[in-house]
């Protein structure tokens, strides 16, 4: 393999890893390296489509474009997708395989292991040095048998691994040295530094505990990291992300969302969260639908049963009083296959096979199909702006009202909108990346955009100014001369 390699395990979920990958790999590439990023096996219902015809998780995507590369199913060759409780979907290289209960995959999953390393292998054969992220915990001991995703591949791939805590949780120390302390020997062998992450205050009061890590692992200890206030401005891959506090913005232009059990592609709200006069609302379960200009139904992983979590949360009820009121409504994928008038998905693919009466505000039925649509789009809006997105979801969805599309991709209508011209639906995700047509569409509904957000451009600012965060925080000469 041409390309060196150095892989970020975690003390824990949520500590980081995602956001310091995509740091060092723009921070990389910004020094002349041709950087990749890959994640073994991820968890996200949050995918993105890939220039390859797949789908990877969003994380990896934004790592990509960190680096300055496009998106490819090898950066992520194992992706669940939490369909319920106990079950998830799998794709593998990009594609579905089909659903599975969760004790049958975790039986299973190290059969994925050759095809994970030969994703790797394509990688390293295009790159100058491959970053490598786990997933959740890198001592959860009791998943070791047959892992792909964190010290399984390390020592199948002969990786140097970091291990990164978070200092935010508190006992960041025992969390590090507790981890070499409870994970078998060989792996923790592989462990050639740790990290302190999302440090507040002054660093220089926690040099003893810096001290006291390398001491006790007998491995250097880096950092520690400020917290990147800037991170907001990045797309979230975790659901757990919703469920931090959000300022609610006085007066402006009203969204609500509500909060559905198995949301998916939630970034699709990212833009409008973004926008000064816009006050976005995640309407949490256990509360009634606010007063609002506009209601989104997300996409979902699970559609059917989301419908019926909505229901029983009684917020069709609300909508139906919101549309009374003159609100109006935009289902996104999920959320407009569940404002039609039914929902058949006779072959069980998403849950029990069957049929679910939809929310009725639009004219058309939707049929789940196994072929899943993956597709990144160019598309133009009713109105002629130009819009781009991706198309990622099973179902055929048709009726009376997709003769009044919501836009056009290659000339075709794409989505429906009602004879009052007050719901809409489509299947484009990531629509509202596109500053103008975000513009247009908020503005017919009512809103007044006084500055507009360059969303995009945003995002581009925010990952420079992370890899200029960890170049003033992290010795990146220090670490690359840890990767091999």
């Amino acid at each position: 393999m041409a390309a060196k390699a150095l892989m970020f395990m975690g003390t824990g979920s949520d500590v980081g890893k995602s956001l310091l990958v995509a740091g060092l790999c723009r921070a990389y590439a910004r020094r002349g390296l041709r950087v990749a990023p890959f994640k073994p096996q991820n968890m996200s219902n949050n995918a993105a489509v890939t220039t390859d015809g797949g789908e990877i998780g969003r994380a990896q995507a934004l790592q990509a474009r960190a680096a300055g590369r496009p998106p490819i199913t090898a950066m992520n060759p194992v992706l669940l997708k939490p369909e319920h409780e106990s079950g998830a979907q799998l794709v593998v290289r990009g594609k579905r395989r089909g659903s599975y209960p969760t004790r049958q995959y975790w039986a299973r999953r190290g059969e994925l292991l050759p095809e994970v390393l030969g994703a790797f292998a394509e990688l390293a054969a295009d790159a100058d040095l491959v970053l490598v992220e786990g997933a959740g915990s890198a001592s959860e001991v009791n998943l070791r048998a047959g892992d792909i995703a964190n010290f399984g591949f390390a020592r199948a791939a002969d990786l140097p691994v970091v291990l990164v805590g978070d200092i935010q949780r508190g006992g960041v120390i025992a969390a590090i040295v507790g981890t070499f302390g409870v994970v078998d020997p060989e792996d923790a062998a592989h462990i050639v530094s740790s990290m302190v992450n999302k440090f507040q205050g002054d660093p220089a009061l926690f040099s003893a505990g810096r001290s006291f890590i390398a001491e006790r692992t007998g491995r250097p200890c880096l950092g520690p990291i400020p917290w990147f206030r800037d991170a907001a401005r990045l797309p979230a891959e975790d659901v757990l992300a919703l469920e931090g506090p959000r300022e609610r913005r006085d007066g402006g232009f009203v969204i609500a969302v509500p909060r559905l059990p198995r949301i998916a592609n939630f970034d699709d709200l990212d833009p409008l969260a973004a926008e000064p006069d816009v006050d976005l609302v995640l309407v949490p379960p256990g509360t009634a639908l606010p007063p609002a200009d506009l209601v989104i139904l997300p996409g979902s992983k699970a559609t059917r049963a989301d419908l019926a979590a909505l229901r029983a949360e009684g917020w069709d009820i609300d909508l139906r009083a919101h549309h009374r009121r003159g609100g109006a409504i935009l289902g996104i994928c999920g959320g407009y296959q569940m404002l039609g008038q039914s929902l058949a998905d006779p072959e069980g693919l998403e849950g029990d096979p069957g049929t679910s009466v939809g929310l009725g505000f639009l004219g058309v039925e939707t049929v789940m199909e196994p072929a899943k649509q993956l597709r990144l789009e160019r598309a133009v809006s009713a109105e002629g702006e130009a819009l781009s997105g991706y198309h990622m979801h099973l179902g055929r969805t048709d009726g009376a009202d997709r003769h009044r599309p919501f836009a056009l991709v290659a000339g075709e209508p794409e989505g429906a909108v009602s004879a009052d011209g007050r719901v809409f639906g489509t299947y484009l995700h990531g629509l509202f990346a596109e500053d103008g047509f975000r513009r247009g569409f908020l503005g017919r509904l009512g809103a007044e955009i006084r500055a507009l957000t360059r969303y995009e451009a945003g995002v581009e600012e925010a990952l420079d100014a992370l890899a200029d965060h960890l170049e003033a925080h992290l010795d990146l000469d220090l670490l690359l001369g840890l990767a091999r």
